[in-house]
């Protein structure tokens, strides 16, 4: 009978790690012949992915190198089938991404003088348009939008016209009108956005967008991937495994991260590589979404939804009635304790990059990492009742928080840092 086996994307957990005592058993799977290759850790999906490294270079990956979230093994320990995994798809993205970034960073002699595109904005010019998207990044993050104003001009709007684009798509399916939200519209709304990117914006809101990406290496895949995870909250209501949730949070929040980087841009004297701040991004996402579904676990459970992998609340004798009654008990917190943990050795990994962005953009990046990590405290402090308590910052500890984020924000890059030690 053969056995299926789930590789963990990071450095491998000793026997004696945190990951191995709460029940993860990770092994190696050496290659038979002496060659540099990379090092395969198989182990539980279930605390999300950190890496693939080279031999004596633990918690790097290679663009070369395939990542599984499935393997078929033998008894006698020969692969039989690999299926790639959600982790893997999405990094052949960031490795699109960045190196998207790295052509617009890497000298050019004798360059042509760029071409402005024509735009063919409508009524009320572009001014406006970004104004409105300040506006609107104003009222509904507030946070987020004081730690803009440290930005310069250009990059403040173009975070601001990222920011209105990917509301007014979560709105889709998520606002007032979302119960009138078909397949056929999201078809729509994807056309408009191919639209978008070729300067012909339909909108003020959109002609902001359209004009970001002609000064940023700014590409339309994320932007579809979230259109991907709204075609996904219409026809799916549970998921049954951590590698499902996880290609969810990439579509719904991860792709922001991708997004933003080439706005937010690297600071120029980081050591670290474009996919390394990219991946950063992409973890900082993943973070902020599996904080909102603990946080909103009961919530969603009341419009029929479990983000919950299911495999994993069967591992802790749980099912989906235990969910609908909403009885906080030692099973629950056990689970809980654990898809905290999750999320957080995500946060972890977000900081790190972190620091390898420009100083002026760190901020309101730092604000909102500080701000969602609170979330998981008072979940903890509300004993894991995420049923019918709404775990939040209060204003006290959100005003709290912004000075600290202000400091980390001058911190150097960890990749000097790490130099200089």
């Amino acid at each position: 009978m053969a056995t299926t086996v789930t590789l963990l994307l990071g450095a491998a957990s000793s026997p004696g790690d945190g990951a191995a005592r709460d029940g993860v058993q990770c092994s190696r799977m050496l290659p038979r012949r002496r060659q540099q290759r990379p090092r395969w850790v198989l182990c539980s999906l279930k605390y999300g992915c950190l890496g693939v490294g080279e031999p004596g270079e633990a918690g790097t990956r290679s663009a070369a190198s395939p990542v599984y979230s499935s393997l078929t093994v033998s008894p006698g320990g020969e692969a039989a089938v690999a299926v790639v995994s959600s982790e893997q798809k999405v990094y052949d993205v960031v490795v699109k991404q960045a190196a998207l970034l790295k052509r617009q960073l890497r000298p050019q002699q004798a360059a042509p003088p760029a071409v402005a595109r024509e735009l063919d904005a409508p009524r009320g010019g572009l001014g406006e348009a970004y104004a409105r998207c300040g506006e609107i990044c104003e009222e509904y993050a507030k946070t987020f939008y004081l730690g803009t104003l440290l930005m310069t001009e250009e990059r403040r709007r173009a975070i601001w016209a990222i920011y209105v684009w990917c509301r007014r798509t979560d709105e889709l399916v998520d606002g007032p009108n979302a119960s009138h939200i078909t397949p056929q519209a999201l078809d729509r709304w994807e056309r408009r956005l191919e639209d978008l990117f070729a300067g012909r914006p339909y909108d003020m809101l959109d002609a902001a967008l359209s004009d970001t990406i002609t000064k940023f290496p700014i590409d339309i895949q994320p932007f579809k991937d979230m259109i991907d995870g709204m075609r996904t909250d219409l026809k799916k209501a549970r998921y049954k495994n951590f590698d499902e949730l996880y290609m969810y949070c990439y579509y719904v929040a991860g792709t922001v991260g991708l997004m933003s980087v080439p706005v937010m841009g690297i600071a120029p004297e980081s050591k670290a590589t474009a996919e390394s701040v990219y991946g950063a991004a992409l973890a900082l996402g993943l973070a902020n979404q599996l904080t909102n579904i603990l946080r909103d676990v009961g919530e969603d459970a009341r419009r029929g939804r479990i983000y919950l992998p299911q495999d994993e609340l069967a591992e802790a004798g749980l099912s989906d009635e235990d969910i609908f009654k909403g009885v906080v008990t030692d099973k629950w917190r056990k689970f809980m304790k654990r898809q905290i943990k999750r999320a957080r050795m995500f946060f972890e990994e977000a900081e790190r990059g972190v620091t390898e962005l420009r100083k002026e953009s760190r901020w309101p990046v730092w604000a909102s990492l500080l701000l969602y990590r609170q979330i998981l405290d008072e979940i903890e402090a509300n004993d894991y009742n995420n049923f019918t308590k709404r775990a939040y910052v209060g204003k006290a500890k959100k005003v709290l928080a912004l000075p600290v984020a202000y400091g980390k924000s001058l911190l150097l890059p960890s990749s000097l840092r790490n130099n200089q030690t």
